[in-house]
């Protein structure tokens, strides 16, 4: 019997824990891995979110990702450390490098960290959330496997790397700027895959360099960049920063994690923290940014249009209403925790979304 296609968050989270425990991580590093799968999902990038639990598992028992592995400064001065992740899981060595950039920046005023060998990490705005918290502002890049080619060719040799920029406010939404370097994330059309969609024309071209709507065949082809050439200028420079700096992988040197079954990706990532209060009081500054936000979103709105929005207030919008409603899976990934369950000796119907709990409006 298929289970409903709606869960609660917090044992949804809950579920997910267990799983890698199960596989092998430290119960610390395995709930951090889950909050970072739910945290997706809560803000709507179902890319990143549990749908990427079946593969993170098969990597590790696959010996593809080290769950026992220690994470490591390998370098450093005062402002600046290279962290080597040992091909442990994504989001540990992640939260693990940004610690270190948010530590040297409250000493220093700004950090440069960047990192090698290490796995895919998620969002950046998982990472952006922590730096606020902390009143600071941050900046993620990471490299990822070829999906995407450099503009004038067809084959993929860059990723869709990744940029996010967080930066807090007052009483207003902080600003989060999470974006791949693609016209969209090669994640989204893998789910429109597994939902059997297809995808808006402009996002990919198959294996010949033809565009498609076709999900399947833009996996097998590449995503195109953001803006033409200048997506594409960032992708390289991200990869720069990410790869070539840290001594990661880069260009076709980042192993895909759905293909390579042989070698660890080997990611690389890069985190510039800033530290708000050695430039200006952080409740200045707050003030200063509330101020900013609610003059952009009092400025005339075009025909049709009822709000200006800010980044990253949609997704807050959305963690708001999933907290209260549930997180909907597609089916498929559904069935793929169900087998996952039934591997590990899990329960996934606890987690089943309570329909008499009270719903809110989007």
């Amino acid at each position: 019997m298929s289970l409903p296609t709606r869960f609660d968050w917090v044992l949804l989270q809950e579920f997910c824990a267990n799983v890698f425990k199960k596989a092998g991580l430290k119960k610390q590093n395995a709930e951090l891995v889950a909050d970072s799968l739910i945290q997706a999902d809560l803000r709507g990038v179902d890319s990143h979110g549990v749908v990427r639990t079946s593969i993170y598992l098969k990597r590790i028992e696959e010996g593809m990702i080290n769950p026992a592995a220690d994470i490591e400064v390998e370098k450093e001065s005062d402002s600046t450390a290279l962290v080597n992740g040992n091909n442990q899981i994504g989001s540990v060595v992640g939260v693990n490098a940004l610690k270190v950039a948010l530590k040297k920046a409250k000493e220093n005023g700004v950090a440069l960290v960047g990192v090698k060998n290490s796995n895919h990490f998620g969002t950046g705005a998982y990472y952006l959330l922590k730096a606020i918290e902390q009143n600071m502002i941050l900046l993620v890049m990471s490299n990822a496997s070829q999906t995407m080619p450099p503009t004038g060719g067809v084959r993929p040799f860059l990723g869709t790397n990744p940029l996010a920029v967080g930066v807090p406010a007052g009483d207003a939404v902080p600003y989060i700027l999470d974006m791949a370097t693609s016209l969209v994330a090669r994640g989204k059309i893998i789910v429109a895959s597994q939902k059997g969609e297809e995808i808006p024309l402009g996002w990919a071209i198959d294996k010949d360099g033809n565009p498609t709507t076709n999900a399947e065949a833009a996996l097998e082809g590449s995503v195109l960049p953001v803006g033409g050439p200048k997506g594409y200028a960032i992708s390289m420079f991200i990869d720069i920063l990410s790869g070539v700096l840290t001594g990661a992988g880069f260009g076709k040197y980042v192993n895909n994690m759905y293909e390579n079954w042989e070698q660890p990706q080997n990611v690389g990532h890069f985190f510039i923290a800033i530290d708000i209060n050695k430039f200006i009081p952080i409740e200045l500054f707050k003030q200063r940014m509330d101020q900013y936000i609610s003059e952009i979103k009092a400025e005339p709105k075009a025909p049709n249009v009822d709000e200006i929005l800010i980044p990253g207030e949609i997704e807050h919008r959305r963690v708001i209403y999933k907290k209260a409603n549930g997180i909907e899976l597609p089916s498929k990934v559904v069935k793929e925790l169900q087998e996952i369950a039934q591997k590990y000796g899990l329960d996934l119907s606890q987690a089943i979304f309570n329909q008499k709990n009270k719903e809110v409006t989007k």
